[in-house]
């Protein structure tokens, strides 16, 4: 059977929040488009990759879908999936985004002749002057290849599996990663009764409020959200993992000395694994201490910007907790002894762009790109942290990029 062919200005593939707030200025600008999404319903993200109980980690106000601002009356609340979702879905019937759902782009590359790109699906072929990359940087699910040499008695699965306490077997679980999901997971395993075990890394923690207002309003009004690349101390800076914190019953602050207190049983980082057989790495209290540090550093920027403002803000002193440098270090652990029946990964995604069959990376796989626009005409990336500031990849900041490149699509069409 013959492949059918479409011919078009522009083809935006991802249907997230950056395909749409691309589209959203496209439309503005006039400019004829279509957006490729190889899921089969809107908010693909937000309705099958988080837990039932899942809540925005960042305050209503904050989501800023160009032309779906957030004006309801819980601006510093946090709304739940489903809500998430639900205003996905309103966004894309008011503003009747041109989306086309299950539509896997399995190829991008240049077209013959070097004007334009040839975009294929697994049914179709679409030749377009322009070409927006908005499929995000958390594509496929980091699982480390040992996890095929476990025992198959232990039940396994990535943390955006995870649903909630009653979808795993009865026994103790042991959570790989203390990043935002881990640490939220944890909690809501343990708050069930469960027995859980915890491999920490090396992401930070931030408190939920300091001095009568959200840590998020603050990193907002600091300009801490709006460094650029420029400002980090190096490339892989990019990569590292967000600082925990919740936004579950109102939002609450996540520490890991609070878990030791409660019962989860911390340990390192992974190392390794056979059969019934986890090896740990002895860093548990580096961890903890990044951690710390991490806090410290986010509160004496918040001070330091509450003293050059002169802004009306009580001063605060946070819980010290220790609990977790009195555990025991533990390098290695019996699954069976342990009664651990199920290990989440929740070690992050990796990013694949392997469909776009061009040299525009880095050593790292990055897009090498100046605001989302490549050196090849007409080749834009959309939607990625660090991609010009740090809350690119946020519902807050992806907008602006959105509107820069949608504007130079416009421009090269002028």
């Amino acid at each position: 059977m013959q492949m059918s062919t479409l011919k078009i200005d522009t083809v935006i593939v991802g249907g997230g929040q950056a395909g749409l707030s691309t589209s959203y200025y496209l439309k503005q600008q006039g400019c004829d488009h279509i957006i490729l999404e190889q899921a089969a319903q809107a908010g693909n993200a937000w309705r099958n990759g988080r837990w039932d109980s899942f809540a925005l980690l960042t305050p209503n106000w904050s989501f800023r879908l160009p032309g779906a601002e957030y004006q309801d009356s819980a601006p510093d609340g946090f709304m739940q999936r489903d809500e998430i979702v639900t205003r996905f879905e309103h966004y894309i019937h008011h503003f009747q985004f041109p989306i086309q759902y299950q539509q896997r782009v399995i190829s991008i590359e240049q077209s013959t002749g070097g004007t334009g790109y040839l975009v294929r699906t697994e049914d179709a072929e679409v030749q377009a002057r322009n070409v927006v990359i908005a499929t995000g940087l958390y594509q496929k699910p980091k699982i480390p290849s040992f996890s095929a040499d476990l025992s198959t008695r232990i039940t396994q699965l990535h943390s955006g599996e995870y649903r909630n306490p009653r979808q795993i077997p009865p026994g103790a679980v042991l959570v790989v990663g203390s990043a935002q999901s881990g640490c939220q997971i944890t909690e809501e395993l343990y708050e069930s009764g469960r027995r859980v075990y915890l491999c920490t890394g090396s992401a930070g923690r931030a408190p939920r409020r300091y001095r009568s207002r959200d840590v998020y309003e603050w990193l907002h009004l600091s300009g801490f959200l709006d460094r650029t690349f420029d400002k980090l101390p190096s490339p892989k800076a990019k990569f590292a993992g967000n600082p925990h914190v919740s936004g579950r019953d109102g939002g609450h602050t996540l520490n890991l000395h609070q878990f030791a207190r409660d019962g989860v049983v911390l340990l390192g980082r992974v190392q390794g694994g056979r059969e019934g057989r986890i090896g740990l790495a002895s860093d548990l209290y580096e961890n903890l201490a990044n951690a710390d540090q991490f806090e410290a550093e986010v509160v004496k920027l918040i001070d330091s910007f509450i003293t050059q403002t002169g802004l009306d803000a009580p001063a605060e002193s946070l819980p010290e907790l220790r609990d977790g440098y009195a555990a025991d270090v533990i390098t290695d652990i019996d699954l069976d002894s342990a009664g651990i029946t199920t290990i989440i990964w929740a070690m992050g995604y990796r990013f694949d762009f392997d469909l776009v069959k061009l040299p525009v990376f880095d050593e790292d796989g990055y897009p090498v790109q100046r605001r989302g626009v490549t050196d090849y005409p007409g080749l834009f990336f959309v939607g990625l942290p660090w991609l010009y500031k740090q809350k690119s990849g946020l519902l807050i900041g992806v907008g602006e990029d959105a509107e820069y490149v949608a504007s130079a699509i416009a421009g090269r069409a002028a």
